[in-house]
């Protein structure tokens, strides 16, 4: 039996923010539990549902130093169970009592310093020592730092390995040297440009890119952009160095969460059979619920994400008038910058019977509208895999995406020529190449419903629930374990 452990910041349906929560909450699943024994752990937050927290079973407790400024801190363990998972809940109030998971950067980096290496203190205390520890993203970044450093001093965690996955290079979890070692008790000698040393600061991404056995990130494409200049956030040397210990895997989706022919939370029911019919009943009763003109022949274009200017909202700004024309709406859902939040409101209040602004995140009125909505708008600057275009496909709803990252990998733009293709894409970060996009797909829906249909049964027997992923990860972790 082949031990993982996967470390992370959130997991779905404990917690989410974002994309890393799925990834936590649906891959350990999709193992085969004959071969692997697949646990997770994580912060118990206060703000974790207490429909959850008041099942967690207490394990143990101790206390635990760090760096000068982390000392003798209490570590709670809890543990539950569910679908035949065990996760553990790393417990302490002063760190983990919240309102949501992430907030001051400094504090984030203090809690998180703490929780790397109660990780890998629990391991003993909980019985359990993993073959392979599964770190993601920067808040997990120390833990293959710890392990490969302080640890080793414990010959329970000789020839533990490590992965590190990056889901979003952008957040690195940077602070100053001198607080950053007295979070983690590190030796000066790690605080080098070869090791945790970036730009005169301690990055606790890098440590984990430094020591950690392996790194993958969540697509192809995004694996190769972060070794450049652009898209490598000052990390692409490092990345290049390490590129062949490095792979991209497409994230999955849930397919029985995102399913339309059983999702409880949209209004009609349908599959790839009978959309034609069905999908525009969705779209009609949404209209309604959000007030805009209600007509099944009007071309919806659907928006769900964070409100960042990663998202490519800037380019929406400049285009959203000649968008919304009389045959468009727009509905967005989202909360993030308050930039983009009122910029939304302003065209929701402009245009009232054509666009829907929801700053908000509602997980029945996102399931609604990937129902309802023709097309959905993903114009990224960058996008290291991206899952609301994975979850277009499963609704019948066409993704118009920028070429980068995981859009690129998993959108092929639809050829009227030889007609194939899933979706529509456009090259360039670019207001008008992106409209230009846009207005070519209003022509094929109004103008060719017969190849857009086909569009959609295209894009219907896609195949992108966690099946495929996992099998590359068992492979990765087989490899890593000497096996193969």
């Amino acid at each position: 039996m082949k031990k993982i452990l996967f470390a992370a910041s959130e997991c779905v349906p404990f917690i989410k923010t974002g994309g890393l929560a799925d990834v936590c909450g649906a891959l350990p699943k999709e193992f085969d539990k004959e071969e692997w024994d697949v646990r997770v752990v994580i912060p118990n937050y206060s703000c974790i549902p207490e429909k959850y927290r008041s099942q967690f079973e207490y394990v143990t407790h101790f206390y635990m130093s760090a760096g000068t400024y982390i000392q003798d801190k209490y570590v709670g363990v809890l543990q539950y169970v569910l679908d035949g998972i065990t996760y553990y809940f790393i417990d302490n109030q002063e760190y983990f009592n919240c309102i949501v998971p992430y907030g001051d950067i400094r504090f984030d980096i203090e809690k998180f310093c703490f929780f790397d290496k109660a990780v890998l203190s629990i391991l003993k205390q909980i019985n359990f020592r993993p073959d392979l520890i599964h770190c993601h993203d920067w808040e997990t970044g120390l833990i293959p730092v710890y392990l490969k450093n302080e640890f080793q001093a414990d010959s329970f965690y000789w020839g533990i390995k490590s992965v590190i996955t990056i889901h979003n290079l952008k957040f690195q979890g940077i602070w100053d040297m001198k607080t950053m070692q007295g979070l983690t008790g590190f030796s000066a000698d790690l605080f080098t440009p070869d090791k945790l040393e970036f730009q005169k600061d301690a990055n606790m991404l890098k440590g984990g890119l430094v020591y950690a056995d392996y790194i993958t990130t969540v697509s192809d494409s995004y694996a190769n952009e972060i070794q450049t200049e652009y898209y490598g956030e000052g990390l692409n040397g490092l990345l290049s160095a390490r590129h062949y210990d490095m792979q991209g895997i497409v994230n999955g989706i849930d397919y029985t969460v995102y399913n339309p022919k059983t999702d409880p939370k949209i209004y009609v029911n349908y599959d790839a059979a009978d959309f034609r019919k069905k999908k525009p009943s969705n779209k009609m009763k949404l209209q309604e619920e959000l007030g805009l003109a209600v007509d099944k022949k009007k071309y919806m274009i659907g928006l769900i994400s964070r409100l960042t200017d990663q998202k490519g909202l800037d380019l929406i700004n400049y285009a959203i008038d000649r968008i919304v024309d009389d045959y468009t709406q727009f509905v967005v859902i989202g909360t993030g910058d308050p930039q983009y939040e009122n910029m939304f409101r302003h065209y929701a209040w402009k245009y009232g019977d054509r666009v829907s602004a929801n700053i908000c995140y509602s997980d029945e009125l996102a399931h609604k509208l990937y129902a309802a909505a023709d097309a959905f708008l993903m114009p990224s600057r960058f996008e290291p895999c991206g899952l609301t275009q994975l979850i277009s496909f499963r609704y019948g709803t066409v993704p118009i995406v920028r070429e980068t990252g995981g859009l690129r990998d998993t959108v092929k733009p639809y050829n009227e020529y030889e007609n194939t293709g899933d979706g529509f894409s456009f090259a360039n970060y670019n207001g008008d190449e992106m409209l230009g996009v846009i207005n070519y797909s209003k022509h094929i829906y109004f103008d060719r419903k017969k190849q857009w249909n086909q569009m959609i049964d295209r894009g219907m027997a896609n195949d992108y629930s966690w099946n495929n992923s996992r099998g590359r990860y068992e492979g990765l972790y087989r490899y890593l374990l000497g096996e193969v």
